[in-house]
């Protein structure tokens, strides 16, 4: 009864968020560091902001995914805004540059959004040390990049992780958002700095992780390897593997264990 309950009360919180609307920013005004060789493709974040009431201090920077194609920009991103902001989360949707081989962009792009966050930490009532990183799918591993290699104002304080790519190994990465952010022919020593799972530390931020079983697109390797160096650096980690549901899924309520799957989020969230 007290389950059932508590899902109502998302589901409200939801609904009365909905139209809720961001801020949109560009990331780059000055124009980016790296060009990826298309003036039209721009960084941009959009901002969502918890009621003073209930903001905790806490941010995410949300990567939708897309296979360093394309961003599936609602499902994985703006959608989640009102489930964070009922938690007191300040949301950063990042509308991150396609790389087109050019693998220093997403990359730079995050990074800058990490530095924003906490530029605008005063403004935005955010605590500068609970700043984290959200990802799904190639989303995903820009995320996790940003969680093992990224230092200083850039550096992530947590992440979360749906159905991520991990690796860049042939065999067990996702072909196509390998291609698109190394190039068909990578050397080896640029595959081993985007094997994610190669960087793992004791200083990794703590990690909830997200998939589904069956899931055909990116195999669920990719974050069985990460947990698996997680747990050998004894960062705190939570992994979720659900029976069914595919790739992609998101924020979709059509997701057989989309309640389970948030109720989960909600209680990591106030586990620290």
């Amino acid at each position: 009864m007290k389950k059932s309950l508590l899902i109502w009360t998302m589901l409200l919180v939801a609904v009365s968020s909905s139209a809720q609307q961001g801020l949109e920013m560009d990331l780059w005004p000055s124009g980016p560091k790296t060009s990826n060789g298309d003036p039209n493709d721009l960084a941009k974040v959009t901002v969502f902001l918890p009621s003073k009431s209930v903001a905790t201090g806490r941010a995410v920077v949300i990567c939708p995914g897309g296979g360093y194609q394309h961003l599936s920009f609602e499902k994985e991103g703006t959608s989640w805004a009102p489930f964070f902001n009922a938690q007191g989360v300040a949301v950063i949707v990042l509308k991150y540059r396609m790389p087109h081989g050019v693998w220093q962009v997403p990359l730079e792009d995050a990074e800058e959004a990490m530095r924003l966050v906490r530029r605008m930490s005063a403004t935005w009532d955010i605590n500068p040390r609970q700043v984290g990183i959200m990802g799904f799918s190639a989303g995903g591993h820009l995320a996790s990049t940003v969680a093992t290699h990224s230092k200083g104002d850039a550096a992530a304080d947590f992440q979360i992780l749906f159905y991520p790519v991990i690796t860049m190994e042939q065999g067990t990465t996702h072909k196509g958002s390998r291609e698109n952010l190394l190039g068909k022919k990578p050397k080896r020593k640029l595959l081993n700095q985007f094997c994610n799972e190669q960087h793992v530390t004791a200083s990794t931020p703590r990690a909830f992780i997200v998939l589904a079983n069956d899931d055909k697109a990116v195999p669920p390797l990719n974050s069985v390897l990460y947990y698996e160096e997680l747990c050998q650096s004894k960062v705190p980690a939570t992994m979720h593997i659900y029976p069914t549901g595919g790739h992609g899924f998101g924020s979709l309520q059509s997701f057989t264990y989309h309640y389970e799957m948030m109720l989960e989020l909600k209680a990591w969230l106030n586990s620290f």
